[in-house]
């Protein structure tokens, strides 16, 4: 709506605030609904939306191969020491 009727204020700034108004809303919260569309749409340089979904599903992935990854070797470690541990035949 903010970039629709853009042309009718004297600046997107006021455009804004008369449409936030209208919604019910912060102005500071429309203005942040407007950057994430333009950087969604290509119009603004920034990650978008999906890419950064991908990013947190990646991070969380990573969380848990390095949690895996400390599990099996404390695993392991463990399993290492008790061979040691038992009585040669």
């Amino acid at each position: 709506m903010v970039i629709e009727h853009k042309g009718d204020y004297d600046s997107e700034y006021d455009a804004i605030r008369s449409i936030a108004g209208k919604l019910g809303c912060s102005p500071e919260t429309l203005r942040k609904w407007v950057r994430r569309t333009e950087v969604d749409d290509g119009a603004r340089a920034g990650v978008t939306t999906t890419e950064r979904e991908r990013i947190r599903e990646l991070e969380r992935d990573n969380r848990e191969l390095r949690r895996a990854n400390e599990i099996l070797r404390k695993a392991s470690a463990y399993f290492a020491q008790a061979e040691l541990d038992r009585p040669r035949r």
